[in-house]
């Protein structure tokens, strides 16, 4: 089908990508250059396609959390970013760049200029194919699947049908916390990115954070360039931070033979035991922790149901801290303000929002190794929880329908959602759909790791050639 309407008047096309963050643009750029001419479509309620949340951000502190090298979104060329950001640094662009004093493939680039990366490359593969891609601004809002065709239902009433449909949501925030009913700025919706909405704080006074993964490090960042110059109080279940990233050696892949290590515990004995040798040999822990990156995959869906609950329940928020790790410039800022006595770090679970009083916000709060509550207050709060990915948990209407449909059911451990290896969704009879399809953060409970780019990049690439194949 290659037409643009049906002969009911409503609008078609070979493929239907739902979402045009960076997963959903990566796979219609694998879809343009494959030979043939297809009609795509991509449903993305923002103004423009290959940004999403993560990578709208304007601000040039918000920056990505690897180096160019590791960011590549083409899955044949790992220099592809080098090569993208040279040339464009080159034509007078981001000339800040030279202010992290590294070469091109070390630099951390803010996320506003990898969209716009992405950007180009899309257009770039338009350019050059016979098949069209269209953004249709709109929210996918239903899903049904018949034999022959996917429909669509969009929040503005329109419908779409396509031979096959992709669930490329990109990750779900999890949810904000719940607002207060104060005067003034509302204290508990400031989000993590938004520079203006913390302008209006007042600058002396202290802001409490929740989380203290990268979200939290890119909401001190925006706290810094608001001009805030007040205390600030961070509370997480463990009270870890991201370490910082750093450029190391490399190390020898050690898991590359060793098909043995299986288990959670066995791998962190080995791991931690490669780390030490590196240290002893003068050589960055990172080196032989980098290597662990290729064979997330493998390791997470060969593990058994038992070491997936183990893995998340034990080992899961070190392995975060330690391989989701800051850049360096905002690993600094973090360090400077921590050791300036500003920013406080603490263990200590969220229980409830308090009412708010006098502009102020409370937390009620369980520290770690207490009984009783405690409650903290401030000026304003920032939720940078994270991810939400269990979609049962999500409140947007296309998760809940997909659900209550059986069109999908969750993944293992309840991340995400089920699916074949080549993304084909399972429904909740556990049968593999032919039609309808997945990639990205809805498969993170399938490969563990299903949102770095260079993941997407890969999967992107798989499926077009799957969806191509038929």
């Amino acid at each position: 089908m290659n037409e643009t309407e049906d002969g009911q008047g409503i609008r078609a096309a070979n493929v239907l990508i739902i979402g045009g963050g960076l997963s959903g643009t990566l796979l219609a750029v694998q879809l343009l250059r494959l030979p043939g001419v297809r009609q795509i479509l991509v449903i993305e309620p923002r103004d423009e396609l290959g940004r999403g949340e993560a990578y709208s951000a304007v601000e040039l502190g918000h920056t990505l959390n690897g180096n160019a090298a590791r960011m590549s979104v083409d899955p044949e060329n790992a220099d592809d970013l080098t090569q993208w950001l040279t040339a464009h640094i080159a034509a007078g662009g981001w000339p800040e760049s030279d202010r992290q004093h590294v070469p091109v493939s070390e630099l951390f680039p803010p996320r506003g200029l990898f969209g716009l990366y992405a950007q180009q490359r899309l257009a770039e593969a338009r350019a050059l194919s016979a098949s069209r891609v269209e953004h249709i601004r709109a929210e996918v809002i239903d899903v049904q699947v018949d034999r022959s065709s996917t429909w669509l239902t969009l929040d503005n009433g329109e419908q779409l049908r396509g031979d096959c449909a992709v669930l490329a949501t990109g990750m779900f925030p999890a949810a904000r916390t719940p607002q207060t009913a104060s005067s003034g700025l509302n204290a508990a919706a400031v989000d993590p990115w938004n520079v203006s909405a913390m302008r209006q704080l007042d600058p002396q006074s202290t802001v409490l954070i929740i989380g203290s993964g990268l979200t939290m490090v890119d909401a001190v960042v925006s706290l810094e360039q608001a001009g805030h110059r007040g205390p600030i109080e961070v509370f997480s279940r463990h009270g870890l931070l991201p370490h910082v990233r750093r450029q190391p050696p490399a190390w020898e892949d050690f898991l590359a033979g060793d098909q043995r290590l299986c288990s959670p515990l066995q791998l962190m004995r080995e791991v931690r035991r490669q780390c030490q040798r590196a240290m002893a040999q003068g050589i960055d822990w990172q080196a032989p922790l980098d290597t662990v990156r290729v064979h997330i995959a493998r390791l997470w869906s060969q593990a058994s149901e038992r070491h997936k609950r183990q893995f998340v329940r034990h080992v899961r928020p070190w392995w975060e801290s330690h391989h989701h790790r800051s850049p360096p410039l905002s690993a600094a800022l973090v360090e400077r303000l921590h050791g300036e006595g500003r920013l406080r770090i603490q263990a200590a679970s969220f229980q409830g929002l308090e009412s708010s009083v006098n502009g102020q916000v409370t937390l009620r709060l369980r520290r770690r190794r207490e009984v009783h509550a405690t409650f903290v207050s401030g000026c304003a709060l920032i939720n940078s929880s994270g991810i939400e990915y269990d979609w049962r948990r999500v409140a947007r209407p296309l998760p809940r329908q997909l659900l209550a449909r059986g069109l999908v059911q969750p993944g293992p451990l309840a991340l995400g959602i089920a699916a074949d290896e080549s993304g084909g969704v399972l429904d909740v009879q556990g049968v593999a759909s032919e039609r309808l399809f997945a990639m990205g953060p809805p498969l993170r409970g399938m490969w563990w790791e299903s949102t770095a780019v260079t993941d997407v990049a890969l999967q992107a690439k798989a499926l077009a050639a799957r969806l191509v194949a038929g």
